[in-house]
């Protein structure tokens, strides 16, 4: 068996520098482009980044990370993993993932404590695991072809069946993964990686004894290339002994989250010693030093986790001030830093942050209990039963978007900008009088995204140009880059909230992202504990919310879809940060009148694991995913105290649900929940979305809820 490289990366960013694949896939989806078209924007995406690892000095090249949408899909087609009813589809592939007008798509969640997407398998009794090895077997041979070795990557089989909550298939499992050692070694492949990050977590003592036994199993494989199990966003913990009594070659470690390794003689240690979470240069004397206590027969220099969730490269972004650039490294410096190190030439300080200027956090006003809150809203709102409201955004149009660019470009004045923002929200508040929802939303066609639009307006953050993130599919973000202290110079979201308030009677609501989500969804600052950058985020959002008070604003919706991802993998750590994370919630939305309603929003995060804590939030509303999961949170709400609008309507996937499914859904809400504090309303923002799929699924919303309001009426 070959040595393994000395220097790698567990993965890389597959969406393209200039998210070629996410035009390619809207293309194909909306029917201006086929198959072959995409297929070809796929292998050119892939050639790139092998060409590229290859030229930045690297030895160990990964394949089968790319995507054309999720790597657990990609997983579970590898298997057989694939329901009946989407067998028949035009592309079961894509009606798993977005769904089709007449089959709903598999649940969606967020891959362990990151903001990206996984399409959870869907696997039961009767599924049959079945190999089809067709796409690592053709990316080995695709990059053979350009004279490229690698390894192919492939999620592994506790961590797959862990994610899709079916840990008992793993013996009828483990038949494929020696199937695809077999041909992967027929095949001349050297080495494999299977990735198995659910081992970061509190596993039980059945649970690894289960890993013992599946990798011995494997390691025992009669024709099989050397196993490397990678481990990432976490300490291995038990996992570590148990993986090191097996015949595995190599094991790799997050020496960036995790602690140090205990000797490990007879392996190879594939030490993850640059950050793939971050956007931080790396500390040659901490990277150097974590190696160095590293003891095993062989080590190898790597990232921490895959590089798909950080940006392709700081070189694309010549916007950025002179002295933030030096502390930054992407994609393309984290490779390189990687080449570095395993060549023992890496040297020279990391150049320092910021001064910290941080205020001791403050306790949050108390606001009067719910019930006293309940009674004053009610008058001032008058608000009929089962109230229907959206969770904020519109769809973004192209004109939209190009009206945006044109500014950035200087073609559009300011004020013709904000004029056609102005006519924008008009739009959008006249389509929700016509449809007859209860409470309004202006839209939100001034904002690019809901956490880069405020990192924008606030002191403290920087953002890119070309800074893209890899969410779910086609859909990517910039994260802001959160480097100094955080302030809020002026008003953000007032204007446009009053504008839409002038506009109609009915009572429309002020739309702000909550603080722990806002940090979640930034690369922060590593100088100062997390929580105390959250509670500097914190209070620029008090403000914001006392100046929409003060405008007239009486609904007031901060949300917190992060709430969930920021949770700590291991149990220990968990209660205090979700103690300091609703402390923070309730800091922002501190010293709101009794009359003033307060709701918050949580989408597609396994939201039931933590509703103590959003109970704790003490929002007056909240709404939260649950038509994409299969309304499986209802069986956790009975409890729950305040107002709660489990989502009937998928925005994920194109397809418009009827109103009889609509209906169900609500009549299984009602089941679970008394009618005064249910609320109607979609799973999550309607951006990514058409006008006519948001009309025509929200004119099914409205006739369902009238359906129920009328038996409910005494």
């Amino acid at each position: 068996m070959s040595p393994f490289p000395t220097s790698t990366v567990l993965g890389y960013p597959r969406i393209g520098p200039r998210r070629e694949l996410k035009r390619a896939l809207e293309s194909y989806w909306d029917g201006r482009s086929g198959r072959a078209e995409l297929e070809r924007t796929g292998a050119e995406i892939r050639e790139r980044t092998w060409r590229r690892l290859a030229e930045l000095g690297l030895e160990g090249l990964p394949s089968n990370t790319f995507s054309l949408y999720d790597h657990v899909l990609d997983t579970a087609v590898l298997l057989g993993a694939v329901p009946e009813r989407y067998r028949a589809a035009e592309d079961p592939y894509f009606a798993m993932a977005r769904g089709t007008e007449g089959l709903a798509p598999l649940r969606m969640t967020k891959w362990f404590d990151t903001n990206y997407h996984y399409i959870v398998p869907e696997i039961g009794p009767e599924t049959v695991f079945k190999l089809d090895a067709s796409k690592p077997l053709a990316e080995v041979r695709e990059a053979r072809a350009l004279g490229y070795e690698t390894r192919p990557v492939v999620v592994g089989p506790v961590t797959f069946l862990l994610l899709a909550g079916a840990p008992d298939r793993l013996e009828d499992v483990l038949g494929c993964y020696e199937e695809l050692l077999a041909a992967l070694a027929a095949e001349g492949v050297a080495w494999v990686q299977l990735d198995e990050p659910a081992l970061v977590g509190d596993r039980t003592p059945e649970e690894l004894e289960a890993v013992r036994g599946a990798y011995d199993r494997l390691g025992s494989a009669t024709s099989r290339p050397g196993l490397f199990v990678a481990s990432y966003f976490g300490d291995l913990g038990a996992a570590l002994p148990v993986l090191a009594g097996t015949p595995v070659e190599a094991v790799g470690v997050d020496l960036v989250r995790g602690g140090a390794v205990p000797d490990l003689p007879g392996k190879t240690v594939v030490a993850g010693v640059v950050s793939g979470r971050d956007v931080w240069r790396t500390s040659p004397e901490r990277a150097l030093a974590a190696l160095g206590g590293v003891r095993a027969d062989r080590v190898t220099v790597s990232t921490s986790c895959s590089l798909l969730h950080v940006p392709y490269d700081v070189d694309a972004e010549p916007d950025l001030d002179p002295a933030l650039r030096e502390r930054l490294a992407f994609a393309e410096q984290k490779v390189a830093e990687v080449v570095a190190l395993a060549r023992s030439d890496f040297r020279g300080p990391v150049p320092a942050g910021p001064s910290v200027a941080l205020t001791a956090p403050a306790a949050p006003q108390e606001r009067a209990p719910y019930a006293v809150r309940a009674a004053a809203q009610a008058a001032h709102l008058r608000l009929p039963a089962l109230p229907i409201t959206t969770i904020g955004s519109f769809p973004q149009t192209g004109e939209l978007r190009a009206a945006r660019a044109a500014v950035v470009a200087g073609t559009l004045s300011e004020d013709g900008y904000e004029r056609r923002v102005e006519a924008e929200i008009e739009r959008v508040v006249r389509v929700q009088e016509r449809l007859g929802l209860d409470v309004l939303v202006h839209g939100e066609p001034e904002r690019n995204d809901m956490v880069q639009y405020f990192a924008e307006h606030l002191d403290g953050f920087a953002v890119t140009r070309n800074g893209w993130v890899q969410s779910y599919g086609s859909r990517c973000t910039r994260p802001p880059i959160l480097h100094g202290d955080v302030g809020r110079p002026g008003p953000i979201t007032v204007r446009w909230a009053s504008y839409a308030q002038s506009l109609t009677d009915k009572p429309v609501k002020g739309m702000l992202t909550g603080p722990v989500t806002i940090v979640a969804w930034s690369f922060v600052r590593d100088d100062l504990p997390l929580r105390d950058v959250v509670f500097q985020v914190a209070d620029a959002v008090r403000e914001e919310v006392r100046d929409l008070e003060a405008s007239g604003v009486s609904i007031i919706q901060v949300d917190e879809p992060a709430l969930r991802e920021l949770l700590p993998l291991r149990r220990a750590a968990q209660a205090d940060y979700l103690e300091w994370a609703v402390t923070a919630y309730r800091r922002a939305t501190s010293g709101a009148a009794d009359r003033t309603q307060i709701h918050t929003h949580l989408c597609y995060s396994d939201a039931d694991q933590i509703l103590a804590a959003i109970d704790g939030l003490d929002a007056d509303v909240t709404t939260i995913e649950s038509a994409r999961s299969g309304a499986r949170i209802l069986g956790a709400v009975r409890a729950f105290g305040r107002g709660l609008g489990p989502g009937v309507y998928d925005i994920h996937s194109p397809r418009v649900p009827g109103a009889d499914e609509v209906e169900g859904l609500l009549r299984r809400t009602l089941a679970a929940l008394p009618a005064e504090r249910v609320w109607v309303n979609p799973d999550c923002g309607l951006k990514t979305r058409t006008y006519e799929e948001v009309e025509a699924s929200l004119a099914h919303v409205v006739e369902a809820t009238r359906r129920l309001r009328a038996e409910l009426q005494p």
